[in-house]
Order: C-alpha cells, then sequence, then structure tokens
C-alpha cells in the first residue's frame, strides 16, 4: 500500500514528477500537512532536490496521500496510519473496521457516563450495574509492577501474558486462583498508573516458582472483600467506562456504608476450562473494601 509503483532503483526526472505546491492542490492535503507526512516516513516525495530541498510527487502517490487523508479525518493517529499503509489491503481494512469498534464502544460508554452525570444533578438515581460482593482469601502471588500510561497498558498486559505463556504455572481452583490487574492509580493520556499485573500461585510452591521468575516479584496478597462488577468476555475497559463502572461502585458503597481500602482497584480475568486458542475470559472489575 505503500509503494509509489516504480521499479527499485528506477528515478523519474523534475519533469515527470508535480511540484509540492500541485500535489498538495490534487490531493487536498495542504503543504504543512505533506511536509509534517514526509517527516514521519508517511507519504516522502519521490524526489527531493538536493540544493533547494524542494518535494517532488508522483502521481501514482495520489492515492495513498488520499488514504491517509481519510485515515485522518476518522480520527486515526499517524503512528497507528504509518502502520496501516504498510500493510496488505485485507489486513488494513480489519485494523481499520477493529479501531472504528473500539470508538464506537468508548462512544457509547460516554455516551452512558454522560447520561448518568445529568440524571445525578437531576437528583435521580439510576441503576448503571449490579454490584455484588465475595471474600478472597490471602495468597502467593507472582507480580510485574510497572508505571504506564493509556498508550502502554496493552501492551504491557500482553507482556505479562508472554511470560506466562513460555513458562507455564500450576493453577489455583477457583476465581483466587485467577490472574488480575491492580490499578493503584488512574490510567490515562495524562497519569501513569502505576498498575500492577498479578499471578496467584500455590503457598507451598511460591518460593520455588519465584526463582523460576526472576522478572517477577512474589507478594502475600492479604484477606479481603471485594465489591465487584460483571463486565463480561472479553471487555476492554475504555476511560469513560473506568469512571462509569467506578461511580456504580462509589454509590453501592454509600448505600451499603461500605468504604474501598487501599488495596487498589482490579480487573480481574475468569476463566472457564476446557481452555482453548480461542477461550475469552470474562472480566470482573471490583474494588476491594476495609
Amino acid at each position: 500500500m505503500n509503494g509509489t509503483g516504480r521499479p527499485p532503483g528506477t528515478r523519474k526526472s523534475t519533469v515527470d514528477l508535480m511540484s509540492i505546491g500541485k500535489f498538495a492542490r490534487q490531493s487536498r492535503l495542504s503543504q504543512k500537512a505533506l511536509r509534517i507526512y514526509d517527516e514521519l516516513g508517511l507519504l516522502p516525495p519521490a524526489r527531493v532536490d538536493p540544493d533547494s530541498g524542494y518535494r517532488f510527487y508522483e502521481t501514482d502517490q495520489l492515492e495513498q496521500a488520499r488514504l491517509v487523508a481519510t485515515l485522518r479525518q476518522i480520527g486515526l493517529p499517524l503512528a497507528e496510519i504509518k502502520v496501516i499503509i504498510g500493510l496488505e489491503p485485507q489486513v488494513a481494512a480489519r485494523q481499520i473496521a477493529g479501531y472504528w469498534s473500539d470508538l464506537e464502544r468508548d462512544h457509547a460508554a460516554r455516551r452512558d457516563l454522560a447520561g448518568y452525570l445529568v440524571d445525578l444533578l437531576k437528583g435521580k438515581r439510576s441503576v448503571m450495574y449490579e454490584v455484588a460482593t465475595r471474600r478472597i482469601p490471602a495468597r502467593s502471588v507472582l507480580c510485574l509492577k510497572r508505571n504506564v500510561d493509556q498508550q502502554g497498558a496493552w501492551a504491557f498486559g500482553k507482556e505479562f501474558v508472554g511470560i506466562l505463556k513460555d513458562r507455564p504455572l500450576p493453577r489455583i481452583e477457583g476465581v483466587a486462583g485467577e490472574a488480575f490487574c491492580i490499578y493503584h492509580g488512574e490510567v490515562s493520556e495524562d497519569s501513569d498508573g502505576p498498575v500492577e499485573w498479578c499471578r496467584p500461585v500455590p503457598d507451598d510452591q511460591a518460593k520455588e516458582l519465584a526463582a523460576k521468575f526472576p522478572e517477577l516479584s512474589l507478594r502475600t496478597e492479604p484477606w479481603h472483600e471485594e465489591a465487584l462488577v460483571h463486565l463480561g468476555p472479553g471487555t476492554q475497559i475504555s476511560p469513560p467506562q473506568w469512571q462509569f463502572v467506578s461511580e456504580a461502585l462509589h454509590s453501592w458503597g454509600v448505600e451499603q456504608d461500605r468504604q474501598p481500602s487501599e488495596l487498589g482497584v482490579r480487573v480481574t480475568f475468569l476463566t472457564t476450562p476446557p481452555l482453548t486458542p480461542d477461550s475469552v475470559p470474562d472480566c470482573n472489575f471490583a474494588v476491594p473494601l476495609r
């Protein structure tokens, strides 16, 4: 998707190329945008005059220029566009569809949060999520903790999953044995957590297992009770949904006179055997209680 259509090693003369001004008019992109896209490697010119530094483009590049402009119109960041234009068309189409699906989910969460705030300011109480409680026993956990912002959180989770995939750990039955992620602080574009990924391990094997995972730390998670909301399988919590669920748990806590502890908000991923490569875990959003 990102080629110029010219065989490698060949060069067109300036006469056969368009000036940056003409290319800007035909592509409906400003010269400023074209310079930015060149600097980022999104749309490099076919030729740059070595003396003047003036940029020249080929007609074949107009299609890619329009693609970049269209992707920007739907809100794709330049870094993601750079990845997409290097993909095969079918793969690129799936990437764009996935991006838009995530965007719609995020928009729906913002809409729900806005509706909740409108009701709250009007003195109304609306039922957002059903809140349940559960008791979690004390347990040994192997952990990986790091400060990450919203953009780095997903990659951090994949890193943790990759570590465990290479060296499988013995499982503990039930909810207490499921992997979970603790958000010790807000994760957004402005705030970087920290975030801690945890995997419970049998107490009698904890030290032995910890020695096999030098990149992970071993600690004891204390006994506690949690208030939780079940979010269903495959849920990816966006910042608006995070706030919406947090408000639901906060409202529940006020009504029940239960205060959150300082153990950190956590997301638990529940897997149901038999496990397959296509298995999608359920997701619980929980707040430990005092």
